[in-house]
């Protein structure tokens, strides 16, 4: 996983009344838990915004008062009129330990069934995993290329080494569906398929239909 770096500086004060008066400086109250203690500090809103507002996840090297921590964002807390960020929470990544952290689901390749007239449906932007920080890749990379019209990869599909998934197993991440006018090979194969079961059945009842006649005749 890539790392990016970030610097802060320690608040004097911790509470409702200074992070107030922080915000109204153009700065971004922010704490890193999960260690051996707490550390409170701030750091400008363009830094603020560049590790928020972006789908990478990444190691943050953190620097407060001349200590770098090793962290991952945890949260990011927005104001709910303005949506600008009004607090970051980092997690302290420390050694042997594993983390519970969301990460981005990166489509790749060009299905099949979308050849074919389908369309990909992606229904998760990101998957909670728990791992070593070793194991964290940048992102859940899936190859959608072999998948045909009606075809998904669920949670349960999908595999990578020191990975634990969080989310339900049959939960589906990406899904090849049909669109109006697709005309796929699927849909003719399964068309053919159904053609030939009729046939077969109104064989099996004509069959039924001329023994029965034979029997009224027999009987008659």
């Amino acid at each position: 996983m890539k790392k990016v770096s970030l610097s802060g500086s320690l608040r004097e004060n911790v509470g409702k009344k200074d992070a107030a008066a922080l915000r109204r400086q153009g700065k971004v109250p922010a704490v890193i838990y999960g260690g051996a203690e707490q550390i409170h500090f701030f750091v400008e809103r363009n830094a603020a915004n560049k590790i928020v507002f972006t789908p990478d996840v990444s190691i943050m090297e953190v620097e407060v008062a001349g200590k770098t921590y090793r962290t991952i964002l945890k949260d990011a807390q927005m104001h709910p009129v303005t949506d600008s960020v009004s607090h970051l929470d980092f997690l302290e990544l420390v050694a042997g330990k594993s983390v519970k952290i969301k990460l981005p689901v990166a489509v790749t390749g060009l299905a099949k069934g979308v050849l074919n007239g389908g369309r990909l449906a992606q229904l998760f932007r990101k998957l909670q995993v728990v791992a070593m920080e070793s194991d964290l890749p940048d992102a859940v990379n899936i190859d959608v290329t072999p998948l045909k019209i009606g075809e998904k990869v669920r949670v349960a599909d999908i595999n990578i080494p020191g990975v634990s998934f969080m989310d339900a197993e049959s939960s589906v991440v990406v899904a090849v569906r049909a669109a109006r006018g697709a005309t796929a090979e699927e849909e003719e194969e399964e068309a053919a398929a159904l053609a030939a079961a009729d046939a077969e059945g109104a064989g099996e009842g004509a069959e039924g239909g001329e023994a029965a006649a034979e029997g009224d005749s027999k009987e008659g």
